[in-house]
């Protein structure tokens, strides 16, 4: 059934931060996996906001340049709780896992042996079974016709068959052209609500003025002073600017720049981006890591958050800056109808990112399919929280691992 309509915004930060902290120690899976606990969380659950409004700013959060599931989050804590709610859904959402990495490149954190390799298996095949649920819920709602549902398997052909950002970017593209054309509103249907964002286009315009000013005034601070403080800021701001796609392009990115690349061995990069995998949150808080390592002694932690800050902060003032213009933008009945076309994209783009990475890496054997299985029947039929489905695919996995049995396909 599609969800209800949204309830209205009431400010609460505590509220904001509390919902967010639940997600930022229980999201595994990756960005897709993700967006696939926001919407059971708040679209759902919550009704923060509606369907199609949330199927909207994931479509404005794939276009721009950052982590799109972050952006996401930021705007939900921005809409609920105004501009302390979105660094309170930031920071909950972001600190459990950056805080594990540090721990893991400080050599506090193994995860090794079989319960904590039964716990990864099953909290892959969860990552499935969630990712499943938002596209069959999101379908129902904003694939309600033969043109929408058309668009949608277009988009996931244009998302499969051109991997990583530019298959996500040409798919919202050409989404929207085709919604343009063919899904402009009859006489007495409904858009969705604008989503009531307390940015104006004053703040709007200082965050992009921000934004040009880090990337053109930095690498010339950097230069002028030669410090090793600015010079980190400057390669993680930069690598947070530049990717499209989710936190999975981010690593060749960080590869690339001589300030890490410098410090960070090839070896840790590897191990690093391995661990990100492992644990729940956003995979960019693996820059809290690189950080860490970039940094002798007490200053390790300090390099740590530097680097964190800088690696998201991009892509929010990117997000900040388009909301108000994005609100305007939608008024216009053929920039709704695009937005319709774009919404239906979204879940082709979902659905591309189930079968591939999600299914591919999470499916391994007969057990993790079994666990698959399991958590989509607790979450569309009994209505089981996301968060109880992550404790017990965790368990499943363990259980799986410790008695041997459908681990592989063999």
């Amino acid at each position: 059934m599609p969800a209800p309509a949204p309830a209205p915004p009431r400010g609460r930060v505590g509220e904001v931060f509390r919902a967010f902290l639940k997600l930022g120690v229980s999201s595994f899976g990756g960005p897709a996996a993700h967006l696939g606990y926001f919407r059971e969380e708040f679209v759902v659950r919550r009704r923060w906001i509606g369907e199609a409004q949330y199927a909207e700013l994931v479509a404005l959060c794939q276009f721009l340049p950052g982590p799109a599931s972050s952006q996401a989050g930021f705007a939900l804590g921005l809409l609920r709780g105004g501009p302390l709610g979105a660094l309170a859904a930031w920071a909950a959402f972001t600190l459990p896992s950056a805080a594990l990495l540090v721990l893991f490149a400080a050599g506090a954190l193994a995860i090794d042996g079989p319960l904590g390799q039964g716990a990864l298996l099953g909290l892959q095949a969860v990552a499935v079974a969630v990712v499943a649920h938002a596209v069959v819920g999101m379908a129902r709602t904003l694939t309600p016709d033969l043109r929408r549902a058309l668009i949608a398997l277009v988009s996931a052909g244009l998302a499969l068959l051109l991997p990583g950002s530019l298959g996500q970017i040409a798919a919202i593209a050409a989404g929207a052209a085709a919604g343009a054309l063919w899904c402009r509103p009859g006489p007495g249907e409904q858009s969705a609500e604008p989503l009531a964002v307390a940015v104006s286009r004053r703040a709007a315009l200082v965050a992009l003025t921000l934004f040009v000013l880090l990337l053109i005034g930095l690498p010339l601070l950097v230069r002028l002073t030669s410090s090793a403080w600015l010079g980190a800021a400057d390669a993680f701001t930069r690598a947070g600017a530049l990717v499209f796609g989710g936190g999975h392009v981010v690593l060749p990115l960080l590869q690339a720049e001589p300030a890490i690349a410098g410090s960070v061995s090839h070896e840790q990069l590897l191990a690093g981006y391995a661990a990100a995998q492992a644990v729940p949150g956003p995979l960019f808080t693996v820059a809290a890591a690189y950080g860490f390592e970039m940094a002798p002694g007490s200053a390790a932690l300090a390099a740590a958050l530097l680097a964190l800050i800088a690696v998201f902060l991009p892509g929010m003032l990117l997000l900040i800056a388009a909301l108000p213009f994005w609100n305007r933008l939608r008024r216009v009945p053929s920039a709704r109808a695009a937005l319709a076309g774009a919404s239906a994209a979204v879940v082709g783009i979902l659905a591309a990112a189930l079968y591939s990475p999600v299914i591919t890496s999470g499916i391994t054997g007969s057990a993790t399919l079994v666990i698959a299985l399991v958590c989509i029947l607790a979450l569309r039929v009994l209505r089981i929280p996301a968060w109880a489905v992550v404790l017990g695919g965790a368990a499943l996995g363990m259980i799986a691992v410790l008695t041997d049995i459908g681990i592989g396909w063999g």
